[in-house]
């Protein structure tokens, strides 16, 4: 498998296990599930010129920002994956660990944290959410169950040879 290719299938597979994460905590904690259709919006608003938004829900609907908001996240997980990677080294791909994985997948909670939050209305660090620490503990929480998602994609990667 050349080494895109293992990226992609590497980022798609942490997200997809943080996908199955978000379904798990509706269920048993009836926790919301994110809105990809937000995030959607902010990306179509962004690529229109307009980066900040009081209230992204405030904002008019774009059409596709459902589809947009999930592509987008997955390219983030994929992206990720290619982080991990320029860090880790490739030789990661053929033997995975769970420090760095689990490493990188705890510091792009700032991605959220420092970019998304601020940017969609929700404020430094979910500050201008109801309940700040809650907001920050799931992202961080969802952020190490992608890195072990980037752990556990790459062994099944490896287990079946396409590392």
């Amino acid at each position: 498998m050349d080494h895109l290719a293992y990226v992609l299938a590497l980022g798609a597979g942490a997200t997809a296990l943080t996908d199955l994460w978000a379904l798990a905590r509706r269920r048993v904690a009836r926790i919301a599930l994110p809105d990809w259709g937000l995030v959607g919006r902010w990306f179509a608003w962004s690529a229109r010129g307009r980066l900040r938004h009081a209230s992204i829900k405030a904002a008019a609907p774009v059409r596709g920002e459902r589809a947009i908001g999930w592509i987008a996240h997955y390219a983030i997980g994929m992206l990720f994956a290619a982080l991990l990677l320029a860090i880790a080294g490739p030789a990661w791909m053929r033997q995975p660990t769970l420090a760095p994985a689990l490493l990188v997948g705890v510091a792009t909670v700032a991605a959220p944290f420092l970019v998304m939050q601020p940017a969609m209305g929700a404020g430094f660090a979910a500050s201008r959410t109801p309940n700040p620490a809650a907001a920050r503990m799931q992202s961080l929480v969802t952020h190490a169950v992608f890195g072990v998602g980037l752990y556990a994609s790459g062994w099944l990667l490896h287990l079946l040879r396409l590392s």
